[in-house]
């Protein structure tokens, strides 16, 4: 019997070391060379190195002078402990009176102009960084009336922001809110002397 056991034991502990412990520690090391950003969660440092957000996770935006995200159904809004989608089919009550509180909110703020999907859904995991540039161009009159700009000056800091698909199909074109809010505040700074 021991010499059945024995074997067993050792590639047990042979493997746990090799494919728990060695592997992950080799593939963290070469993620940390060759992708140093990506591999520490891609965060957005300000200034004095202030962790402000990560550009691969929305965060709530709700002062006038920023752009807002799409809605999150992540928990209590942008928790990534909660990410997930609200699993709400397109006739749940719930759903359709948060799509139209929603909808008249940007109704009144733009009067006349279509509604992107994005601005009145959440997406699948809740904490999507990116909205539309419809979006975007949508919000561009409140965000320049906030800031005392003109809605050209906010649209060009959209334009020059938009990531295009990559390859030139491969997806949609969108901007990351989070980067346009900080690209907007570096606009309202004075030049440093």
């Amino acid at each position: 019997m021991i010499n059945q056991i024995r074997p067993a034991v050792v590639m047990l502990a042979l493997f746990t070391l090799l494919l728990g412990l060695a592997y992950p520690l080799a593939i963290t090391g070469v993620a940390q060379i060759a992708f140093p950003s990506q591999a520490d969660g891609s965060l957005v440092r300000g200034p004095g190195g202030v962790i402000q957000g990560s550009s691969l996770i929305g965060q709530p935006f709700a002062e006038a002078r920023y752009l807002h995200p799409r809605p999150s159904a992540a928990g209590d809004g942008y928790n990534a402990a909660g990410s997930s989608g609200s699993n709400f089919g397109p006739l749940n009550p719930d759903l359709i009176a948060r799509v139209k509180t929603d909808a008249d909110a940007l109704r009144a703020e733009a009067p006349g102009r279509p509604i992107p999907a994005d601005a009145v859904t959440a997406s699948a995991s809740g904490l999507d960084p990116d909205i539309s540039p419809a979006y975007a161009r949508l919000q561009a009159p409140r965000v320049a009336a906030a800031r005392g700009l003109t809605t050209a000056q906010v649209q060009g800091v959209i334009d020059r922001n938009t990531k295009r698909p990559l390859l030139g199909f491969i997806g949609q074109p969108h901007v990351n809110v989070l980067m346009i809010n900080r690209a907007l505040d570096a606009l309202a700074q004075p030049p440093a002397a």
